[in-house]
């Protein structure tokens, strides 16, 4: 991932802890929520992995071809059941999150040292004011953080009370610490899609 170390480091804590929960909810649900919060715990520890700072783990030249076959094959499961039926919207959610993972792995394995320059001479001076070199492609990027924008406004929404006529409290949805993870893998992906 590019970007301070320090913001590394917040998505790596954020994202292992969203996974670690997953992972504890995994024992105690049943059949398809199991497979949505298997889901979400591969999400929250390849998002930790991911962001960890390049120049700690540089995991270069597997560690992208790894993330995109991993989350290449979650994609394609989480699509084909939605094909067949037997997911809801929130799998092709995390299908849409695969292929961001793939397209963010692959993005950056294309550009040098995770992301820095490099540069020698005179234009080390002319680019020194920019250190970062942006991967991926823009269209695709921008699209991206617009879809990532939209689910962490929709999923605070859900966790945000709402009063009612009589002065009561009404939640619009159940709300659970399972939603608190999603919204916190939902910014932590707007955190690394800009940070690309």
């Amino acid at each position: 991932m590019h970007g301070p170390p320090l913001i590394g480091w917040l998505l790596v804590a954020v994202c292992a802890a969203t996974g670690a929960y997953c992972l504890v909810r995994l024992r105690a649900g049943t059949g398809g929520e199991r497979r949505a919060v298997g889901s979400d715990a591969l999400m929250g520890l390849g998002m930790a992995a991911m962001a960890v700072p390049p120049a700690v783990l540089d995991t270069r030249p597997w560690g992208a071809l790894l993330f995109a076959v991993v989350f290449g094959a979650a994609g394609v499961h989480a699509l084909v059941g939605v094909a067949r039926g037997r997911a809801d919207s929130h799998h092709l959610h995390h299908a849409v999150g695969a292929f961001a993972m793939v397209y963010m792995a692959l993005a950056m394995a294309g550009t040098p040292m995770g992301g820095r320059a490099e540069h020698t001479g005179a234009a080390a001076a002319t680019h020194a004011a920019t250190a970062h070199v942006p991967a991926g492609t823009p269209l695709l990027t921008g699209l991206l953080l617009v879809y990532f924008a939209v689910y962490v406004v929709r999923t605070v929404a859900v966790l945000v009370p709402v009063t009612v006529a009589a002065g009561q409290v009404s939640w619009p949805g159940r709300p659970d610490l399972t939603h608190a993870c999603r919204l916190s893998m939902g910014i932590g992906m707007l955190a690394m899609l800009l940070t690309l």
